[in-house]
């Protein structure tokens, strides 16, 4: 299996990942992410930050949306070490979040507040893979 390292969903993926979710069962994202040694911000500005500490800056704006709009920062962490199965590489850290609805998580996508800090995001990343999960209870059928 090859893993690309992306950091943004082009449009067309964006709407097939939101439709072919339950609207009404939270959602719950599996984030496994992977850090630019140096921080690459798209407009060039000089800075000494890590891409981690670049994605910290990030994060922590993002936490405080993720509050307001009735979702919970499960686990976030540093990946140390793998149990079963190989990898090439492994991804720096992990986050699990979970939104009330895939709406609140979309509406966070689209404010103007998430667009302000996604400048960090980028620059400190330099792969993202996003998993949706379901919640406990909200099990389809398939």
């Amino acid at each position: 299996m090859q893993v690309i390292n992306e950091i943004d969903t082009d449009p067309k993926a964006r709407d097939a990942f939101f439709s072919s979710l339950d609207p009404n069962a939270p959602l719950v994202m599996i984030n496994l992410l992977k850090f630019k040694e140096k921080a690459e911000y798209p407009d060039g500005r000089e800075t000494n930050l890590s891409g981690a500490e670049a994605y910290n800056i990030y994060g922590e704006a993002v936490v405080k949306m993720i509050d307001a709009l009735g979702g919970t920062r499960v686990h976030g962490g540093l990946v140390t070490n793998i149990m079963l199965g190989q990898v090439e590489e492994l991804w720096d850290a992990v986050g699990i979040v979970e939104y009330p609805t895939p709406a609140a998580f979309q509406a966070m996508l689209d404010s103007a507040e998430y667009q302000e800090v996604h400048v960090h995001r980028e620059a400190g990343l330099a792969g993202q893979l996003n998993i949706s999960t379901t919640s406990p209870g909200h099990v389809s059928g398939r």
